[in-house]
C-alpha cells in the first residue's frame, strides 16, 4: 500500500467494528430512536455513516484518477440518500455498513504513489491529499457513533482517534472567518492544545477539560455545562464555534 495514510486502515477497520456491534444491539423499533444530533435518528446517522462512506470513495477516484468527482451531486442528493435509508432494518443496516467499509479499504489500496500527491476538495471546501481525505473515515465513524446515543459515548473514542479529530477540528475552525471569541484549547489528558483566533481582539479564553469533554463540546454535541470543562477569562465557557 502506498501512501501513509494507508496506515489508517487498521484503525478505520478497527472502529468499523465497533460501530457494527453497537448497531447489532439495537432492534428495528429502536433505530428510529433519538440520536444526538436532532431531528435524526439513529437511521438517519446509519444511513449518513454508510453514504459518506461511498462519498469518500468518489473523493478517492477524483485523487486517483485525477478526474475532478464530486463528493455529492448536491445537498439535496445527499440529503435525500441519507432519508431513504433511514428506515431500514437493522440488518438492512449492518450489511450496508459492512460492504461500504470494503468499497473504502479498496479504493484505498487502489491508490498508485502519485496519487496521494493530489489535491481534491471536499464538500466542506478545504483542500485535502489522500493522507488526511483517509482519517476523515475514522473521524466519520467515531463522531457518528457517540451520536447514536446507543451506550457509547466521546470517552469511548480511543485517545489517538481523538487527538486526531480533534486537530481536525480545530484546523477546519481555523479556517474559517471567526464568529465567536478567540479560544486557547488544552486538554489535560494528552498534548493536544490549539489555539483559535476570534471575532474581536479580546484575549482568548482558556478552554481545559479532557480530549472527550474538547470533543464532545467542539463538535456541537454535548453542551458546556454537561461537560466538565472549565474556562479560563470567562465567567462559563462559552458555546462552541459552529463546525460543519
Amino acid at each position: 500500500m502506498a501512501g501513509k495514510g494507508a496506515g489508517w486502515l487498521e484503525p478505520i477497520e478497527e472502529s468499523t467494528q465497533r460501530f457494527l456491534a453497537t448497531v447489532d444491539t439495537l432492534t428495528d423499533d429502536r433505530i428510529g430512536g433519538d440520536s444526538l444530533i436532532p431531528p435524526w435518528t439513529r437511521g438517519h446517522v446509519i444511513a449518513h455513516v454508510c453514504r459518506a462512506g461511498d462519498s469518500l470513495v468518489r473523493l478517492l477516484t477524483w485523487a486517483r484518477t485525477g478526474v475532478e468527482t464530486p463528493q455529492y451531486a448536491s445537498m439535496a442528493a445527499r440529503a435525500a440518500e441519507i432519508e431513504a435509508g433511514a428506515a431500514r432494518t437493522v440488518a438492512e443496516q449492518l450489511a450496508d455498513v459492512a460492504a461500504g467499509a470494503q468499497r473504502f479499504a479498496d479504493a484505498v489500496r487502489l491508490l498508485p504513489p502519485e496519487a496521494w500527491e493530489r489535491t481534491v476538495r471536499p464538500r466542506t471546501g478545504e483542500l485535502r491529499t489522500p493522507e488526511t481525505l483517509v482519517p476523515m473515515r475514522l473521524r466519520e465513524l467515531e463522531i457518528h457513533h457517540a451520536d447514536l446515543n446507543a451506550g457509547y459515548s466521546f470517552s469511548d473514542i480511543p485517545d489517538s482517534a481523538a487527538r486526531w479529530i480533534l486537530d481536525d477540528i480545530a484546523d477546519a475552525l481555523s479556517g474559517r472567518t471567526p464568529d465567536g471569541p478567540a479560544l486557547r484549547l488544552r486538554a489535560t489528558d494528552s498534548d493536544f492544545r490549539r489555539e483559535l483566533k476570534g471575532a474581536g481582539h479580546a484575549a482568548p479564553i482558556g478552554i481545559t477539560g479532557t480530549q472527550a469533554d474538547l470533543l464532545g463540546w467542539l463538535s456541537g454535541r454535548i453542551p458546556a455545562a454537561a461537560t466538565g470543562l472549565t474556562a479560563a477569562g470567562a465567567d462559563t465557557v462559552p458555546p462552541a464555534p459552529a463546525w460543519i
